[in-house]
């Protein structure tokens, strides 16, 4: 029999696990997108229940454990992977439910419990996912406990069925077969499994790789959070520039070196007519003069100065604020919005069509169930309307749902224009569901082209693509590759508006110079329909160049 004590350090060794081959998993991503990444995902997912896990006695129930991993689980759930592993282990919890112990039988039946939840999370299950991989080795559970009672030999067969239907992944998706790889959310699960298995059967808590930076160490850091801020900082000031080199331009690494003896983490990087400089200093206007030695400094991106110490107090001060207790708003209008979005144009623009909490995330950055629970307890509504913008968001943005007393409805926006057209198709004086079936039609006549880079080789979609290149997306599926960042956009607007648009809405992100979008614009007007109207918006996002609306 398994106890409480066995079950928590079981799941935090899993958790550092994970998180010591989140890269690995994450590498197993076939879309080539820059993106939250499984690996990744699933790490921040159930490390976000280890903090709790160690608070616990070891007089615990296994009840207690399960319960207290799947509901930091839960608020802590990330990506589409991250709500499917929490539901997992939500169903594991519901099946030990009031257990001091557990055996082969109960962790088959709480299995089998949490497939199904994840299946039923999913609008459309696709086989050869990690909804594949865990329901074969729930099956395997089953078959198992009817054979015998050994704990050891039961783990054994359910992680050996998982890997032997991992490997058979790669069969069962066309995109997994051409790209030579298994599922990720697969392996990520295998790999918890495993790791789980190795302590039920006296093996030690799996400790953080030691070549790991501090980015790749566990999500909990086993501290509170405030007391991450605690650390000394050495120097004030947190300063970049970019220069164009001079003709009698010195080496670049004698300004390193200069700024290795008046700072620390300095950066320097140079191309042919470039150089770009990050020092962290107590004195910036050294860094500066000594930097009129090489070069000019451009205006785009201006030089930036920002004083550590303060940030670093006004963070300490916020986290503090949040484990002092978070007071959710009183309702003060009957509806309200959410929305997730990253870029301060983007932000902005849903602010100004009355977006009451914007939770900063997005591609590359999905936020958790809990990061969306706050936001709508933040809103002072007695419906509130939640727009994922992203779908890889739309099942935390769900679990949230199930978390409050409020009246919540999410909507399926999947695209950042979707979630501004869903906006402005909103009428205070319309009723709850009159509001949604309008808003959901908005959203649903809306076109998004996305224009992005690749974030690693691959063979997609018929395409071989290689690490760099620009790509095209249109509606969330690959297009076409490029090189050219400007002819890959207009080429994908022309695609856009073949049908009958009238307006075409250019938003350019953090990557794009204010220069270059407005080249973008006149091109794009000189080559569409007189009928078509180009506006342009700085949306200061990341990852993608432009994000395209058609309508």
């Amino acid at each position: 029999m398994i106890n409480g004590a066995l079950f928590r350090d079981a799941v935090i060794s899993a958790a550092v696990t994970i998180n010591n081959k989140k890269r690995e998993v994450d590498e197993l991503n076939v879309y080539p997108v820059p993106d939250g990444d499984t690996g990744t995902n699933m790490s921040m997912t159930i490390g976000n229940s280890v903090g709790e896990l160690k608070r616990l006695p070891d007089s615990v129930s296994i009840s207690d454990a399960a319960n207290t991993a799947a509901s930091a689980f839960l608020r802590g759930a990330r990506g589409n992977s991250g709500v499917i592993l929490s539901l997992i282990f939500r169903g594991i919890s519901k099946g030990l439910a009031d257990l001091n112990e557990a055996g082969c039988e109960d962790f088959a039946r709480s299995l089998a419990m949490g497939v199904d939840a994840a299946y039923k999370a999913v609008m459309k299950p696709v086989e050869g996912t990690i909804l594949t991989v865990s329901r074969c080795a729930a099956e395997k559970a089953k078959e198992s406990a009817l054979s015998t009672t050994d704990d050891i030999v039961f783990w054994k067969d359910v992680c050996d069925e998982a890997e032997k239907v991992l490997a058979q992944t790669t069969e069962m998706l066309p995109q997994l077969k051409k790209a030579g790889v298994v599922d990720a959310g697969g392996m990520g699960l295998t790999i918890i499994f495993k790791a789980m298995y190795a302590v039920f059967a006296g093996g030690s808590i799996a400790v953080p790789d030691e070549a790991a930076s501090e980015d790749d160490k566990p999500v909990d850091s086993f501290r509170s959070a405030a007391s991450q801020f605690d650390d000394d900082i050495t120097f004030t000031y947190c300063t970049e520039f970019m220069l164009r080199k001079n003709d009698d331009c010195p080496d670049p690494f004698k300004l390193r070196a200069y700024l290795e003896t008046i700072g620390d983490c300095v950066v320097v990087v140079d191309d042919d007519e470039i150089i770009k400089v990050h020092v962290h200093t107590d004195n910036p206007g050294k860094a500066l003069q000594k930097a009129l030695e090489f070069g000019c400094f451009i205006n785009d991106p201006k030089p930036n100065i920002e004083n550590m110490r303060i940030q670093h107090e006004n963070k300490k001060k916020e986290a503090e604020q949040l484990e002092a207790g978070f007071a959710p708003a009183m309702p003060e209008k009957e509806f309200g919005f959410v929305a997730v979005a990253a870029g301060h144009g983007i932000e902005a623009m849903f602010t100004d069509l009355g977006v009451d909490v914007v939770v900063r995330g997005g591609q590359t950055m999905n936020p958790s169930t809990d990061d969306i629970l706050r936001a709508i307890l933040a809103t002072p509504a007695n419906t509130v309307f939640v727009l994922p913008n992203n779908k890889n968001i739309i099942m935390a943005a769900e679990q949230a749902m199930k978390l409050t007393d409020r009246s919540v409805c999410v909507l399926q926006t999947r695209t950042i224009p979707q979630g501004i057209s869903a906006m402005l198709a909103f009428d205070d004086s319309l009723s709850l569901q009159d509001n949604r079936l309008n808003m959901t039609k908005a959203l649903e006549k809306v076109s998004t082209g996305l224009i992005t880079f690749a974030a690693r080789n691959s063979e997609f979609e018929g395409h071989s693509i290689k690490e760099g290149e620009i790509l095209a997306l249109d509606n969330g599926k690959l297009s076409f590759t490029e090189k050219d960042i400007s002819k890959a956009t207009l080429k994908l607007v022309k695609k856009l508006t073949k049908g009958d648009a009238s307006y075409v809405t250019l938003i350019y992100g953090a990557d794009v110079t204010e220069e270059n979008a407005e080249q973008m614009q006149q091109l794009l007007q000189s080559k569409l329909s007189d009928k078509i109207e180009v506006m342009l918006v700085n949306g200061g996002q990341p990852v993608y160049y432009y994000i395209i609306s058609v309508e």
